[in-house]
């Protein structure tokens, strides 16, 4: 079973990178991590092949990218962008990306995939079926070329609130993602500023560990959960 670094020693002893030949699909609400640690392992790979790196919500920095490496001219060139504005184009994106795999490719990342799949939910009542079938599709999609190719898929996603059960939260796309994905972690926010990390899913590691990490200049660090409860 193949792994790669996620870019960060913290999350390597956690939970052993990111394996290469399925989905991992980190999900959690906003400023909770996501966009941190696809860089940190987009970074990791970019140093020596490619990174293929869908923005959805225009998260990915320039500027974050420089204060995470010193090598980020390098890196920066060996990272391409494709940024969809519309689920139409996130459609159109990743038929894109399947012409662009090659051997010199190290990993695909969508960050999100969920948003634009949830605008276009919100907007089209009528088309549910549709728009479900499509995002189908895409992770289809993804897994074969993890499979087929042996290369790692991250993608990150968003959360909502479960109404019935407040200390609950589900990812936008349900089961699609749910099912597609082979690793799920999720990241929760603690009132003291921090993160946490939490297997959900793992092909060979029992779920509910989890690990305590704050967002720093150069990355990310373990720390210590303070006083106080859990918010999502």
């Amino acid at each position: 079973m193949r792994r790669i670094s996620a870019g960060s020693q913290l999350m390597d002893d956690f939970f052993g990178g990111y394996e290469t030949d399925i989905i991992t699909t980190i999900y959690g609400p906003s400023a909770s991590g996501k966009t941190n640690l696809c860089l940190l392992a987009a970074i990791k790979i970019a140093k020596n092949k490619k990174v293929i790196y869908v923005d959805t919500e225009g998260g990915f920095s320039v500027e974050r990218v420089k204060q995470l490496t010193n090598e980020y001219e390098k890196v920066l060139k060996n990272i391409h962008i494709l940024r969809p504005t519309s689920f139409e184009e996130q459609t159109k994106a990743m038929n894109k990306l399947r012409k662009m795999i090659t051997s010199k490719i190290g990993l695909v990342i969508i960050d999100t995939i969920s948003m634009l799949y949830r605008l276009e939910l919100g907007s089209n009542d009528e088309e549910v079926y549709d728009i479900n079938r499509a995002m189908g599709r895409q992770i289809a999609m993804l897994s074969e070329i993890a499979r087929k190719k042996n290369i790692p898929v991250i993608c990150s996603n968003q959360v909502y609130a479960d109404f019935d059960n407040k200390d609950k939260v589900n990812m936008v796309g349900g089961d699609l993602l749910k099912y597609g994905s082979k690793c799920l972690i999720e990241l929760q926010k603690t009132p003291g500023g921090n993160c946490r990390a939490i297997i959900k899913k793992h092909r060979s590691m029992a779920p509910e560990k989890e690990v305590l990490f704050k967002i720093i200049e150069k990355g990310i660090e373990k720390t210590k959960e303070g006083k106080g409860f859990r918010f999502f």
